[in-house]
């Protein structure tokens, strides 16, 4: 089984934990999440998407657009026929012990990841809370729905 993590927030990412329980993360980018999720196994693919809701104080416009991106990831993973499940953040940092601190979830990340990539980009010089997180959420599939 195929387990797959999404945090769809600013800095998001998608993460991908497969049947050896390697890890391989990818920064939002449609193109790139299509790539990926077009060649999951059908059947065989379990998706988390973190559920999220409106922040106080946040804009109007950057709201629009990530209830958009938030809803192109639902319709990707319907289109792709990969089964998912919706969870709120304080259901998966729960069951790792990650606070709201971001460098908890790095921290965590890491002990459980070693070998994983958890730069942004190549010429990042630290791990990315974002990449992480979503390395988080495809463990949380993977312990309670396999």
């Amino acid at each position: 089984m195929i387990f797959v993590g999404i945090d769809p927030g600013k800095s998001g990412a998608m993460a991908v934990i497969n049947e050896k329980g390697e890890v391989v993360c990818t920064p939002f980018d449609k193109e790139a999440y299509i790539d990926v999720l077009s060649s999951a196994p059908v059947g065989e693919t379990f998706c988390v998407l973190e559920r999220v809701s409106a922040m106080p104080g946040q804009g109007t416009v950057s709201m629009f657009t990530f209830g958009e991106n938030y809803g192109w990831i639902q319709g990707i993973l319907d289109s792709f026929g990969i089964p998912y499940e919706l969870v709120r953040p304080q259901a998966w940092k729960k069951s790792f012990g990650v606070t709201k601190d971001k460098n908890s979830s790095i921290a965590v990340a890491k002990r459980l990841f070693p070998r994983a990539n958890f730069k942004r980009t190549e010429r990042s010089l630290k791990d990315d809370d974002g990449l992480c997180e979503a390395a988080l959420i495809a463990e949380y599939a993977r312990r309670i729905y396999s």
